[in-house]
């Protein structure tokens, strides 16, 4: 089973495969929750939010229509289920103790420039560029995404997609020399 293409899983999972779902989860559970986790920040949220991606892979399998790839399918409905969390988590508001009780973990550019470590000053300015942005790059870049799969995930044309693309690795640049990092990012 180890073997079979994502696709066929999909159609064993409707019919009601358990091991295929097991398969499934564990070929695509990691990739999934690292775009959360960029997106929304929190552990705990994201690890909501592949509960139930996977509990929809799980109910929704009978409609999968291969017009794209299982992992794109897959993140494009963890994307949804993310911004539909961080919107009710922006209109629920925070708690005043709890908004207290948060720590900034947030490294200041002195201390990037003291570690000297060109993996966590990218992943601080990866933090600094817009949303959709950041998206776009963690797609392209960390899940090895193709434009085309990358406007179907988001849900825009593709030349949009290398536009956000373009402007995001500009920006990156930007505060990557700012942060004392004048090579590294084509």
């Amino acid at each position: 089973m180890h073997t079979e293409s994502d696709d066929d899983l999909v159609k064993r999972i409707a019919s009601g495969d358990r091991l295929a779902m097991q398969v499934l989860f564990s070929r695509h559970q990691i990739r999934v929750y690292r775009f959360v986790l960029r997106l929304v920040r929190d552990e705990t949220m994201a690890e909501d939010v592949i509960s139930d991606v996977f509990m929809d892979l799980w109910r929704q399998a009978d409609r999968f229509e291969a017009r794209a790839s299982v992992a794109t399918w897959l993140l494009a409905i963890a994307r949804n289920k993310a911004y539909s969390l961080l919107r009710k988590r922006r209109e629920a508001g925070l708690d005043d103790d709890f908004a207290e009780s948060l720590e900034d973990e947030a490294d200041d550019p002195e201390i990037v420039l003291q570690k000297q470590d060109k993996g966590l000053a990218i992943r601080a300015c990866l933090g600094k560029l817009s949303l959709e942005h950041r998206e776009v790059i963690d797609l392209v870049y960390y899940h090895e995404t193709s434009v085309e799969e990358v406007a179907r995930i988001v849900g825009i044309p593709e030349n949009t997609v290398k536009t956000r693309l373009f402007h995001a690795r500009k920006k990156l640049g930007e505060l990557l020399k700012a942060a004392g990092i004048d090579r590294g990012w084509p």
